[in-house]
């Protein structure tokens, strides 16, 4: 308890526990719909985009947040409509802009003499990354999320699991992609802050596979995806401040250990149930 209390005590632990908070709920509940529709390496896609951004941004002297926001979402939509077209495969679309980006941002990084620890605290992640607009922005972002799925519940479970029954029910099924797509987009750009580039996506997958071992509902995968989010990235924080280890990598590590014990659980369900 006494760890807790001088984690508390810093300013900056607290805008990282709220801000990280309200971002992995992001994630998570994101994550679901993205991980069932087998569209979860967007994160991944993404993520390396706004590092080209935010490299592009810090050589330039440029606020890193008020470019790389407009140029990933500009990258959602590309992803969407190259995929919706079936001009390239969604895998292949995502690797090829991953690719692309990351060699951008590595070019530049390159060729601007001073920014190899703004650029490094992007790659890797930085528990004093997040500043005070970072967790108003996550706060507004949540309370989107959160009312996209209280309030189009019903929608995003047909959009996410039968698109063509979601068109001939009416459901304007291109908004509601596009809605997720931006969502992704923003959450990556605010969250890559504190868990870094590489693992900003892990964020977005493992709280649904892991949910996914021992639940078999949307609304039951959901909940426990977001529940086990929060929980995975308080623990993260708690082992990243006491062993002095990096945030990103901290909460990864826990959300692994969560899909272990998950996975367990399963297979002993599945044996109970058998017999």
């Amino acid at each position: 308890m006494s760890m807790i209390s001088e984690m508390l005590s810093y300013p900056f632990v607290v805008r990282a526990l709220v801000g990280g908070i309200l971002v992995s709920l992001c994630c998570a509940l994101l994550g679901v719909s993205l991980v069932l529709k087998r569209y979860s390496m967007i994160g991944d896609g993404l993520s390396h985009v706004s590092f080209g951004a935010l490299s592009i941004a810090v050589a330039a002297g440029w606020s890193p947040l008020k470019v790389s926001i407009p140029l990933v979402v500009l990258a959602a939509f590309f992803l969407l409509r190259i995929t919706e077209h079936g001009k390239v495969k969604s895998d292949a679309a995502i690797a090829m802009i991953s690719a692309s980006s990351l060699a951008v941002g590595i070019i530049v990084t390159s060729l601007t003499t001073g920014m190899t620890t703004d650029v490094s605290s992007y790659m890797f992640g930085s528990i004093l990354a997040m500043s005070r607009e970072d967790v108003i922005l996550s706060a507004v972002l949540s309370i989107i999320v959160l009312c996209l799925f209280v309030f189009c519940y019903n929608k995003l479970f047909a959009v996410t699991f039968d698109e063509s029954f979601a068109k001939a029910t009416g459901v304007n099924v291109s908004l509601y992609n596009v809605l997720i797509a931006v969502l992704t987009a923003i959450t990556i750009v605010i969250g890559m802050r504190m868990m870094g580039a590489m693992l900003i996506s892990s964020l977005i997958i493992f709280p649904a596979l892991t949910s996914m071992r021992v639940f078999k509902s949307f609304r039951g995968v959901v909940i426990c995806s977001g529940v086990l989010a929060v929980v995975c990235f308080l623990f993260g924080i708690i082992f990243s401040y006491g062993c002095s280890t990096p945030a990103g990598a901290s909460v990864v590590l826990v959300n692994l250990a969560a899909f272990i014990v998950f996975s367990v659980v399963q297979s002993v369900l599945m044996r109970v149930t058998k017999k």
